[in-house]
């Protein structure tokens, strides 16, 4: 699965396959959930879900920018942008994947 994007539909799916419930209420509550997510990150609000992680929304002020193939000075406008921190949790399980722990027979060096 890597290099791949989960989508939307993929994400119903799986609801559909662990909790049963119709396809068609699966992708309701997929959307659902999103659009909560969405709707309080719009207000200004932070989410957190436990375990994973936590969006927030951070203001950035003007700043002046160089447009790198001129150098021209360009202003940046203040904006508003989205910062995800993930949880302790999913950066542990993230990093385990990628190292999974020894004793699988093997030692360090590789050999049985």
């Amino acid at each position: 699965m890597a290099g791949s994007t989960v989508t939307r539909a993929q994400l119903s799916e799986a609801v559909y396959q662990e909790v049963g419930l119709s396809r068609n209420e699966s992708a309701d509550l997929v959307e659902g959930v999103l659009n909560e997510i969405s709707d309080t990150l719009v207000r200004g609000e932070s989410v957190k879900i436990s375990s994973f992680g936590s969006f927030s929304v951070r203001q950035k002020g003007e700043r002046k920018g160089r447009n790198p193939k001129t150098g021209e000075e360009v202003p940046i406008k203040p904006r508003r942008v989205l910062v995800f921190r993930a949880s302790n949790v999913l950066k542990q399980r993230i990093n385990t994947s990628l190292n999974p722990p020894a004793g699988n027979g093997e030692d360090s060096s590789g050999t049985i």
